[in-house]
């Protein structure tokens, strides 16, 4: 009868611990599905901030584009400069040849 008590005693035992083991896993398995989803809920709302960000710096940068007009005044600007390189460049004699 004594085996038999301590037998019970123990199984007792175990399965308190093993019923504990599991309520305490259960509520830390709840603590984090709440945390991911309070995480998800951040990041979506940063995900959003950041779209925010870069659809501004897309205007910013597409606004900075040089326009047509300028780029051929520039242009102009650089053959002209290129034309009287080459103009002086047909006026020199070269010394090897006198």
């Amino acid at each position: 009868m004594l085996d038999q008590n301590l037998f019970n005693i123990v199984i007792t035992s175990l399965g308190a611990l093993g019923g504990w083991w599991m309520k305490t896993m259960w509520e830390s398995l709840q603590e984090l599905r709440s945390s991911d989803k309070e995480l998800v809920r951040a990041l979506q709302s940063s995900e959003r901030d950041m779209m925010d960000k870069l659809s501004a710096i897309e205007i910013l940068v597409a606004g900075k584009y040089i326009q047509r007009d300028e780029m051929h005044e520039h242009i102009k600007a650089l053959f002209t400069k290129l034309d009287k390189i080459e103009t002086k460049l047909d006026g020199k004699v070269d010394k090897t040849k006198t």
